[in-house]
């Protein structure tokens, strides 16, 4: 167990030295401030990093990360790393990308228990209640399981474009752009899913926020 420790901080050490050999300003320029175009909410498996499988360096992507790549709308850690992005730094682009073979997937396939977890992956199981008909069709249980990876981004892309967040910035700048993407572990090759999105206009009426509207409270003797 040191000794993998030990190996984190001596990685560290040798990429430094690897840096500054290329460009002895490298870290002063890093320092200096961060302008990513780019949000990246994606699983927090180690096999995908972001940077590594895009070849990008630090700086360009601002990172969010959680087991099978979801966005939930109660989950203040991603709504806030959300809101800095496209408030703060206004990325151009946000990216959700899974990959096939996730665990948080697979487990949500499930019927048995895993813990704490299991209220987590209940959101992926929502995601196959919509598509289980799709789902269910596909009798080859591997092809099944990267197709429910292909559909839980999908859905993730969708559920980004229902905040608050994303339309105001629509409204405000006409960005950013969202994107799903699928990783494969077999071959490091990334998969455009072609569900970009860039206005609320291909939302069901529903899920568009109003620019102009306030928050109302309305109370039940309202009704009445």
């Amino acid at each position: 167990m040191e000794s993998i420790y030990k190996a984190l901080l001596d990685g560290n050490r040798k990429w430094v030295q690897e840096r500054l050999e290329h460009d002895p300003e490298y870290f002063n320029n890093l320092a200096k401030a961060q302008r990513p175009e780019v949000l990246w909410i994606g699983c927090a498996d180690s096999r995908v990093p972001a940077n590594q499988i895009t070849g990008t360096n630090p700086g360009d992507i601002f990172v969010h990360r959680n087991i099978a790549n979801l966005v939930v709308h109660t989950d203040m850690n991603m709504l806030s790393v959300l809101d800095y992005a496209v408030n703060i730094l206004e990325v151009k682009h946000v990216i959700v990308c899974g990959h096939y073979g996730c665990g948080g997937v697979f487990a949500a396939m499930q019927n048995q228990q895993f813990g704490i977890i299991d209220n987590w992956l209940r959101v992926i199981k929502d995601v196959y209640r919509l598509h289980a008909e799709e789902l269910d069709a596909i009798t080859d249980m591997e092809k099944r399981f990267d197709r429910f990876v292909e559909l839980n981004v999908i859905e993730q892309v969708l559920d980004l474009s229902k905040t608050s967040i994303i339309q105001n910035s629509w409204n405000r700048r006409n960005y950013p752009a969202i994107h799903g993407w699928v990783v494969s572990l077999k071959t490091g090759l990334i998969k455009d899913l072609n569900v970009s999105l860039g206005s609320s206009d291909s939302l069901p009426d529903i899920y568009r926020v109003s620019v102009n509207s306030q928050p109302r409270v309305h109370s039940v003797a309202n009704t009445q």
